[in-house]
Formats: C-alpha cells, structure tokens, sequence
C-alpha cells in the first residue's frame, strides 16, 4: 500500500453534457480553471477528452481543438500531470485516437484493453438507450503502446473487464513493450463492463503484476464505493464528471472539485494522505516533470 492516494479528476469525458451538468468544459478556458479548482481541491491528475464549441461540445479529434485546450491547462496549471484519452469519442480512426497523444506527450494516456459493447443504459429497465462497440484490437493495444512509450507517456491500462485483463497479461510477455512497474485503471459501471462489487475489485488485484500501481472509475453510483475501497485498501482514486455528474447524497456537482473533495475526505477517513503532483510522478512511475 502506498502512503498517499493519487486523486484524479476525469473533467468531461466523451458523454456528459453542459445539459446534464453546466460545469463540464468544453472551451480550453473551461478546461483551465476546472482543472485549476480541481488542483487546489488536491486532484494530482486531469483525464481530458477536448470538446468542440462549435459542434455543441462534442468531443473531437481535431487538434486545432485538442492544442489549445492541452496548452491552456499547462499555463494555467503547471504542476499537474496531464491524462489524454485514447478513445476521444466513437467513429475515429487508430490513427486519430493516437495522434494527438504523440502530438502533445502528456505524462500518461488511457490505453484500453479490449474490444467491447459500450453503451449507455436504463438500469432501471434493463434498456439501451445508445450504444457502439468500442474497438481495441491486440494490434490497436500494442500500436498505442508502443507509440506510448517511444514518446515517454504512461500508459494508464484501462480494464473493462477481467478478459481486459487477460488481454494485457498475454501482451505484457512482449519483450519491451511496457516499461515496468506498469499502472492499472479498474473501470466499473460501463454498461458492456462489470459493475464495481469488491470481489470483482479482488480479484483483478490479485492479477496484478508485481508492484503494479492501481486505481478506480467507477461509473455513476459505482464512483464511491469503488474510491471508498481502494482508499482503503492501496488503490488511487478518480473522480469527475465523465463518470458521475452527481455527489453523494445525489445533488448536481458544482464542479469536478466537488468530487475531488469528497476523495479527500475518504483518504483522511482511511489513514492516508493525498499525493501531490510530483508525488504522482513517483507513485505512477512518468517522467519527471
């Protein structure tokens, strides 16, 4: 167990909308003061997927959007490890998913594990209302990866699923593919992933590679159980308004910092500190600033 947890705050996602919540960012300025309040609230990492104005926010591959967005949070929060997406939104190309990644160098990067249905769901109905299938081939996987690492980014393996985890065990034997200790994502609440139940939580820590670094999404009501557990238990946690737009007792967030707050006071609650950005560096193994 590391001493502190790595807050990271996911400040927009792919889905949520200003409709939903008016403080999820679509302009490089949004962007820069969302993930400013999020630092100050003690959020080490921001995960962004850029969103076009022109288009009603939705996300984009574009990089004259992608840029200025990455830049502005750079001027206007130096210290913070930057997370770009590699999936950015559904109908893009490998090669549009992974550009703007090789392009901008954050210090770490999603890199999903498996092909999968990805949907959006009436849980209450058992009904689709959207859905796609995300695709993440083992070539896909190990040409991100590779692409990563020649251009000093941390992959931050996103696991849907236990296949998903199998998947990058398979690959891991690639002789000098990933950079060891490697970092694991646990995504619970993806209707098409499983949902977060802390035997689901032990046993894909129990295939972790050794001295692995881990943390939790969880997805709507799955983002607290999930951080409570792996605060007490050696994860790191993300929080946001890709995953939840919602607190706790069920009040529209005011901001990602609102969640990141609520980490806070789960890692205290849990004997543990909250990891500064250079401290991040460390516990995640990226580059030195």
């Amino acid at each position: 167990m590391s001493e502190k947890v790595v807050i990271s705050a996911a400040l927009s996602g792919g889905a949520t909308t200003k409709s939903q919540n008016p403080s999820v960012p679509y302009t490089p300025e949004e962007f820069a003061e969302e993930a400013y309040k999020a630092y100050n609230s003690g959020a080490a990492v921001v995960h962004i997927h850029a969103r076009d104005v022109e288009m009603e926010g939705l996300p984009t591959a574009d990089m004259s959007k992608i840029r200025p967005t990455i830049q502005a949070i750079r001027d206007r929060c130096p210290d913070l490890l930057i997370n770009m997406s590699s999936a950015i939104t559904m109908g893009v190309t490998p090669e549009q998913r992974i550009t703007p990644i090789v392009e901008m160098k954050p210090e770490i990067a999603s890199l999903n594990s498996n092909s999968m249905n990805f949907a959006l769901a009436d849980r209450k109905r058992g009904t689709i209302t959207f859905e796609f299938i995300f695709e993440n081939t083992f070539g896909m996987i190990v040409d991100f990866a590779t692409k990563m690492k020649e251009n000093k980014v941390k992959p931050e393996c996103e696991v849907y699923d236990l296949g998903g985890m199998y998947n990058l065990q398979l690959l891991r034997k690639q002789e000098g593919l990933f950079e060891e200790p490697m970092h694991f994502q646990f995504v619970f609440g993806v209707a098409g992933g499983i949902p977060f139940d802390i035997r689901h939580l032990n046993t894909l820590i129990d295939l972790l590679p050794k001295d692995a670094s881990w943390s939790v999404c969880g997805v709507g009501p799955n983002q607290f159980p999930a951080g409570i557990c792996a605060a007490a238990l050696g994860g790191h946690i993300r929080v946001g308004l890709e995953d939840n737009f919602r607190n706790i007792d069920g009040s529209v967030s005011k901001g990602n910092y609102e969640q990141v707050e609520w980490a806070v006071n789960v890692c205290k609650v849990a004997g543990r500190g909250v990891a500064s950005p250079d401290e991040a560096r460390q516990l995640f193994h990226c580059r030195p600033k």
